[in-house]
């Protein structure tokens, strides 16, 4: 792996190399190259920002960030982000890294799915979703330069249709989980993947919860068995 892409260096620590492997060795090659442009999308937004970061933090946030898809590190029950987080977070504390730092990276994995709130958060946090969002969605796409975006392809490549390919990853890395979608993308996911998929109502679940409120009068149905006065 060339050590500079696009004016931006790979972390070269025997941390970093570590979790080099470990990626390496645990995700297929359309994940671990996907998360590699993370880091460097993240980076070389950073960079055009203006902000300063801890390259390495981004680095372990951006190759972590999709560990909780395969199913080494795929718990039966919390989000996917959230056992991604717990895995980045096991490996750094094997290093003696600060609490407040693991707190860091653990958050900008947990919310890399979260919209509207990692761009508030340090750093670390907005651009490990800054490099998703890039390389997955397309956003900020004209920010970056011709050469950048070719430099990066070129070292880390995108997959033939990509873009299916990381839904089939996303999907195969819910499917046995479909709860843990409620509230985050990847409902959308599962809505497209899995025929037998029915989405949660956030409005279902508050009008049909064990509460009786005095006074309430469900404006939507009649039904007794929602619990409603």
């Amino acid at each position: 792996m060339s050590n500079a892409i696009a004016g931006i260096k790979i972390p070269d620590s025997k941390m970093a190399r570590d979790a080099t492997q470990l990626v390496r060795d645990t995700e297929p090659d359309l994940l671990f190259n996907h998360s590699t442009r993370v880091f460097l999308f993240g980076a070389l937004a950073g960079e055009r920002k203006q902000l300063k970061y801890d390259a390495e933090l981004l680095y372990i946030g951006a190759m972590f960030h999709d560990m909780g898809l395969v199913p080494a590190y795929s718990s039966k029950t919390e989000r996917f982000e959230v056992d991604g987080a717990n895995a980045a977070r096991d490996f750094l504390n094997q290093y003696g890294i600060p609490e407040a730092e693991v707190d860091m990276v653990w958050d900008s994995i947990a919310l890399h799915t979260t919209p509207g709130i990692p761009q508030h958060k340090k750093p670390v946090v907005a651009l490990v979703t800054a490099g998703v969002e890039m390389d997955v969605l397309g956003l900020a796409y004209d920010e970056f330069s011709d050469d950048q975006r070719k430099q990066v392809v070129a070292a880390h490549p995108r997959e033939t249709n990509f873009k299916e390919g990381i839904i089939d990853a996303f999907a195969k890395g819910t499917r046995h989980k479909p709860d843990t979608t409620f509230g985050n993308v990847k409902a959308d996911v599962l809505a497209l993947k899995e025929p037998g998929y029915r989405r949660v109502n956030f409005c279902s679940l508050i009008l049909g919860s064990s509460w009786v409120d005095d006074g309430h009068q469900c404006l939507h149905c009649d039904d007794p068995s929602h619990g409603h006065k």
